[in-house]
């Protein structure tokens, strides 16, 4: 095995640019990705939050990435995070995009050690309030290269974890859809009459839990929580704060900043928290848990609490006026028959989170030692 850097093993190595958010002609409309490096989360991006337009793209330094590039994040608290882009995107200044020469590396290989040595490129970061890391940090950092069937193995075997874990994603994702369908042909508003409002079947949490009893698992920020009704992934820390927002299993959150990135989870945990920025909606009966999650799953729920949302730059849903949604409140015959439909669907969910979990610290604990070589390939081959 030998040492190198990492701009010996990449054909280009580039940043992007912001363009001027004074302008609403660079983002209205815009159908160009647009990667802020707050979406870098040791990940796969196959979607971004943000578009710009053509004229965006054109007043500005955003630069186009293909898809496989390897990107890291420079500045502040998301500094010396990795993601791997699955399709071709632009990327904000903080982003440095690296395109690996395939003939001397497997890019994928390239994440992982990256992703290995987190708290060593991490370690580099240096200025005042903001700790940030420059592209030459980044370029010079070492690297070791194994020959390239090597990379392509230990990447092969990383990478088949990931999968799986998409994949279970992707269920999730669709049985979802599923549980939206099968509410709204029930219970929408829009189709059947209101008899209640969401206040009728649900209130906010006022449970407080010990930040010590919680994992980056059981904890649920706006940050780990993951837009467009993806569910969540662990969270990168804990707040250091003594206590925070509990909430239990059947209890369904929501990110209340920027309600229109949809991000919802149903909480599958007996115990786990929440961050202040984030809405707990606790069921009044047990009965109920299910139909309350499809009842916030759905979309012109999102329009409701982005219509009444308040604030400009970071808008956040009215908790009040959020309980004046109007629902339409389900007969016991009507629930039981629901409940024996979703709750199967849901517990398949968890069932699917419970996996992704175990294949997750599967991965995370073959990372470091096959990167290290103290694992060698041969042993997983085997």
């Amino acid at each position: 095995m030998k040492n190198g850097k990492i701009s010996d093993v990449c054909s280009s190595v580039y940043s992007g640019g912001t363009p001027n958010k004074k302008h609403d002609e660079y983002y209205v409309g815009g159908n160009i990705p647009w990667l802020n490096t707050s979406e870098i989360k040791f990940n796969r991006i196959y979607v971004t939050e943000k578009f710009i337009t053509n004229e965006g793209y054109s007043a500005s330094s955003a630069k186009w990435v293909p898809a496989n590039t390897v990107i890291v994040a420079m500045y502040g608290a998301t500094a010396a995070r990795v993601a791997v882009s699955k399709i071709p995107l632009t990327t904000n200044q903080a982003c440095c995009n690296l395109i690996i020469d395939d003939c001397k590396a497997d890019y994928r290989y390239v994440y992982y050690y990256l992703c290995s040595r987190y708290s060593q490129l991490a370690a580099l970061a240096n200025g005042g309030a903001q700790q940030n890391l420059n592209a030459g940090q980044i370029k010079e950092f070492p690297i070791a290269l194994p020959e390239i069937g090597s990379q392509r193995k230990i990447a092969d075997i990383l990478s088949a974890l990931d999968d799986k874990i998409e994949l279970n994603n992707r269920i999730n994702e669709n049985l979802s859809e599923q549980i939206q369908a099968i509410y709204g042909n029930e219970f929408d508003p829009t189709t059947h009459t209101p008899s209640g409002v969401l206040a009728d079947i649900c209130h906010y949490s006022s449970d407080r839990i010990p930040v010590s009893e919680l994992s980056v698992s059981t904890y649920y920020s706006t940050e780990n929580m993951q837009p467009n009704k993806m569910g969540s992934v662990d969270a990168t820390s804990l707040p250091y704060l003594t206590q925070t927002t509990g909430c239990h299993k059947g209890d369904v959150l929501i990110s209340n900043i920027r309600p229109y990135f949809k991000k919802i989870v149903y909480v599958m945990d007996d115990s786990c928290g929440c961050s202040t920025d984030v809405l707990c909606f606790v069921p009044k009966v047990d009965q109920y848990s299910a139909f309350l999650f499809g009842t916030l799953y759905m979309d012109r729920f999102f329009d409701y609490m982005v219509a009444g949302s308040k604030g400009t730059k970071m808008p956040r849903g009215d908790k009040q006026q959020i309980m004046k949604y109007p629902v339409v409140l389900p007969s016991k015959e009507s629930l039981n028959l629901y409940n024996g439909i979703i709750v199967p669907m849901l517990d398949h969910i968890s069932s699917n989170r419970i996996e992704n979990s175990k294949l997750t610290a599967l991965r995370d604990t073959l990372l470091p030692r096959l990167m290290s070589g103290e694992l060698d390939v041969s042993d997983i081959d085997h």
